[in-house]
């Protein structure tokens, strides 16, 4: 029987322009539709995918999925009067990386442009998928800019090693914000990825009785 060809070099880069899910769902990474983008996938990465390169103290490594709760519930306690729809743009604003992993802001730097460019088309096609709006508002992405930025504080004196001087400079000082009452204890895998679906199933019901 002769062997089968190699294939070329376009075949090549065209397999690996994709991904297939667990769902079954093939995503391009390169011009991905909504169509093929699930909930169900976005929390199974998102809880497998280490912050801070793994870097962390605790018997689990800290998962994006986790970091997701934490920005979400940190966004409700700036903006208390957060519509739903706002609430579950903050619980995606890192949705891209179930699929691109989690790259540390140094190494993004030195990517550049091409990363951004992947990390939005897939982010304004899982928006569409949720009925969210494509762009978030200038407004909206600067309360969750500033979030993220408390999320990142805590994680780097509570997890990651830095002292506070050192992430007052790199993030800011969180001012208002009670640590107390925010769970920042690394969850197994399977706990990340349940807490992920069932608050993003809260939100769903929320906006579905908000229409």
């Amino acid at each position: 029987m002769p062997k089968p060809a190699k294939p070329t070099t376009k075949q090549t880069n065209e397999l690996r322009a994709w991904q297939r899910m667990l769902s079954g769902r093939r995503l391009d990474l390169l011009d991905p539709s909504p169509l093929d983008i699930e909930i169900e996938d976005i929390a199974q990465g998102l809880s497998r995918v280490a912050r801070w390169n793994g870097q962390t103290v605790g018997d689990h490594a800290y998962s994006v999925a986790q970091h997701s709760l934490l920005v979400e519930h940190i966004f409700g306690m700036i903006v208390p009067d957060a519509t739903a729809d706002h609430r579950l743009a903050a619980l995606l604003h890192d949705a891209p990386e179930y699929v691109i992993g989690d790259m540390i802001s140094p190494f993004k730097a030195v990517v550049g442009g091409d990363y951004k460019n992947i990390e939005l088309r897939l982010q304004h096609a899982i928006h569409l998928r949720f009925a969210l709006a494509p762009n978030v508002s200038q407004g909206l992405r600067s309360q969750i800019k500033r979030a993220d930025a408390i999320a990142a504080y805590f994680e780097a004196t509570r997890l990651a090693g830095f002292a506070e001087t050192e992430a007052v400079l790199f993030f800011g000082r969180p001012r208002g914000i009670d640590p107390q009452g925010l769970d920042l204890t690394a969850m197994a895998t399977q706990n990340a990825q349940n807490a992920f679906l069932q608050r993003f199933a809260v939100l769903e019901s929320q906006r579905a009785s908000s229409r």
